[in-house]
């Protein structure tokens, strides 16, 4: 479910830099839906055998939040993309539990401030 939220709302935006903020966008909308209990791998994994599907389906997941943040810092002109993304990556796991455990609505607008500021700091690529 987040992934499809997440990937329609980008369609929304434009440009590199709107794209790669757009993220924290789709996760402000997701954490003020009345039904948001929290990440649904991160739960279930807590939980999970190692080695079976869940960790799979987990696994596939966080690969694809990887996949995502680095490739629009690609698109962004970041020379590092992968150490950008990383960074992305807590923001965006963060926003998530604070969400869900403080009862923090916002903190996808907290993390998106972040997420702009990490990207603004970024050394940019020649063609950039």
């Amino acid at each position: 479910m987040t992934r499809e939220r997440v990937s329609q709302a980008l369609t929304r935006f434009r440009t590199p830099r709107e794209r790669l903020l757009g993220v924290f966008d789709a996760l402000d909308e997701l954490f003020t839906d009345p039904g948001f209990k929290g990440c649904a791998f991160e739960m279930a994994s807590a939980e999970a055998p190692p080695g079976g599907a869940v960790e799979r389906a987990a696994g596939a997941y966080r690969e694809w939040v990887r996949t995502l943040f680095t490739t629009l810092a690609q698109d962004a002109g970041v020379a590092d993309p992968d150490a950008l993304a990383r960074q992305l990556r807590l923001l965006y796991d963060g926003a998530g539990l604070s969400a869900r455990m403080d009862h923090d609505p916002s903190a996808a607008t907290t993390a998106r401030a972040a997420a702009a500021a990490l990207l603004d700091a970024a050394p940019k690529t020649e063609q950039a």
